[in-house]
């Protein structure tokens, strides 16, 4: 609720301080002093267009504070962190500020913030009726909402907008799906012959140097062949070889090596270049006859040499990224054939959410019906009591094209307050005191569900007086067991019934005018309602008549 208002140089208001209390409150005091400014102060905060007018003459800027008692309040805590703010010790402290210049600036628990945050936290803290902007009751989303909360249907709602969303991911899903098969089944084909031409390939690692060694080795062939067999012969097979002559040293030495036994370390080395020898000579012999001039098995080389180049030409640049991207080919081909299954599974996945949602929507719609008939008929036998005996009171249920997140239907509140014309909507309603006292009819019977907790209802006693001013005060006094209000009267019969009544009065500060408040007990209050009786206050019998209303002595 609304604890604490301070408003400073705004239009006639100086310096103005609130403490509030709870329940039903009153505003009263002479036309013109200043009641219908301390409200739109208030509108100001909850996001009314700032206009430099406001500021009081002479001053820089006009100020308006709040601070709100909101513990309990249920979402508010959630809102306030998606805005990046929270709360202190269950407080909430909002700001507006208008410079003389134009330039606006607002605050939320000290912290800069924009003025539609603060518009945003503070509807949902006040509730003013009389000037349309900021009437809850008049906005479809709120009117549904408060149509569900009163229908017991509330339950029902959030498991519509729950289903709704998991719908909405799930449609959205496999419509990914469907559009990545769609592009892999238009690859397919040409992903296949990837895959076949990258496999058909049998590729290994390594390949292209051993292709590039013989190949070498089969053009040079007749020169490789010419050279190693005079090598083998000249090592091994030849008459006066390298190993012959080495066989013949090896003898000398192995006689010297009889005399001194010093020089047998230099035969066994001698010994062993003669094995030597001997083994590359016979080696060489055998590669000799080895070798053959290929030229089918060259060309069987060359065109293997030309499918590698083609293949890392296309997925390359090396033999490595072929093979990778024949895997990364084979992934996408089991994409598609796993995407296949897995869309049929979704589908499937769809038609179950979107069947239990179709139920709730079903279910919801049933509801509301039953609601719709409810309200209209509790607000019929409201209106009478108001001063509304002609009045008419409808809910309409619109179907919407294809059921949504807030159900199959569009909710509005209609009225009709004159014989012979159709209920329309109560944003159209002429008149301030009229839609004042629909709302009224509507608070009175939503008051237990509605989760605004401060009512300001201004215009609400234009028209009436005499019995429905009582029943009008008695709505309210019924209202306040659940809400904190505000009322802005000139009946007695409205300020009697009040628990607390707040005197607005008009004075002056350094020559400019100035309105100021203060709350009214004891005598100061029989004398205010004895003045709104239009008696003289000062009479006695003035004040036993306003003694009477108040039920005192």
């Amino acid at each position: 609720m609304l604890i604490e208002l301070r408003i400073r140089d705004y239009a006639v208001i100086d310096d103005l301080y609130l403490e509030l209390s709870p329940g039903f409150n009153v505003l009263s005091g002479e036309t013109g002093a200043g009641k219908s400014i301390i409200v739109g102060a208030l509108s100001l905060l909850l996001g009314e267009r700032a206009s430099s007018q406001v500021v009081r003459k002479g001053a820089e800027r006009a100020v308006v504070e709040a601070v709100f008692h909101v513990e309990g309040i249920p979402g508010l805590e959630d809102q306030l962190l998606d805005l990046g703010f929270a709360t202190e010790d269950g407080l909430l402290l909002l700001r507006r500020e208008v410079a003389a210049e134009g330039r606006n600036r607002a605050w939320v628990n000290g912290s800069p913030a924009t003025a539609a945050a603060v518009g945003e936290l503070g509807g949902r803290l006040v509730d003013i009726h009389g000037q349309h902007e900021h009437q809850s009751l008049l906005r479809p989303r709120e009117q549904r909402a408060i149509l569900d909360v009163f229908g017991g249907a509330e339950g029902l709602a959030r498991e519509t907008r729950a289903l709704h969303g998991e719908l909405s991911e799930k449609r959205q899903e496999l419509e990914r799906k469907e559009v990545r098969i769609r592009e892999l089944e238009a690859r397919a084909d040409f992903l296949r012959f990837q895959l076949e031409e990258i496999d058909g390939a049998a590729l290994q690692v390594g390949e292209e140097e051993l292709l590039e060694e013989e190949a070498r080795r089969l053009e040079h062939a007749e020169e490789l062949a010419l050279g190693a067999g005079k090598l083998h012969e000249r090592l091994y097979a030849g008459d006066d070889s390298l190993s012959d002559r080495v066989s013949g040293l090896q003898d000398l030495l192995g006689a010297l090596a009889r005399l001194d036994s010093s020089l047998e370390g230099s035969l066994g080395t001698l010994e062993e270049a003669y094995h030597l020898l001997a083994d590359v000579g016979q080696r060489l012999g055998s590669y000799a006859s080895g070798l053959e001039h290929d030229p089918g098995r060259l060309e069987e080389i060359r065109r293997r040499q030309d499918l590698l180049f083609r293949l890392k030409r296309k997925y390359g640049p090396e033999i490595q990224d072929v093979l990778q991207a024949g895997s990364r080919v084979r992934d996408e081909l089991a994409e598609l054939e796993a995407a296949s299954f897995d869309l049929e599974d979704l589908r499937g996945e769809v038609r179950r959410i979107e069947s239990e949602f179709l139920d709730r929507v079903r279910a919801l719609t049933e509801r509301r019906r039953n609601a719709a008939l409810s309200l209209e008929r509790e607000a019929g036998e409201i209106l009478p009591d108001l001063g509304l005996g002609k009045g008419e009171f409808r809910v309409a249920l619109s179907p919407v094209a294809a059921p949504g997140p807030g159900g199959a239907e569009q909710v509005e509140f209609l009225a009709s307050l004159n014989p012979g014309f159709e209920p329309g909507s109560l944003s159209r309603i002429a008149s301030g005191g009229e839609l004042s006292r629909v709302m009224l009819a509507l608070k009175a019977i939503l008051a237990g569900v509605d989760r605004i907790p401060t009512l300001v209802f201004d215009e609400i006693d234009a028209g009436i007086g005499g019995e429905v001013a009582l029943q009008v005060a008695e709505k309210l006094r019924s209202v306040a067991r659940h809400h904190q209000v505000f009322v802005i009267t000139h009946l007695p019969q409205l300020a009697s019934r009040a628990q607390h009544q707040l005197l607005v009065e008009k004075g002056e500060v350094e020559g400019l005018a100035s309105a100021r408040v203060r709350e009214l007990t004891g005598e100061d209050r029989v004398r205010e309602v004895a003045r709104m009786l239009g008696g003289d206050p000062d009479s006695p019998t003035s004040r036993d008549h306003a003694r009477e209303l108040l039920g005192v002595s």
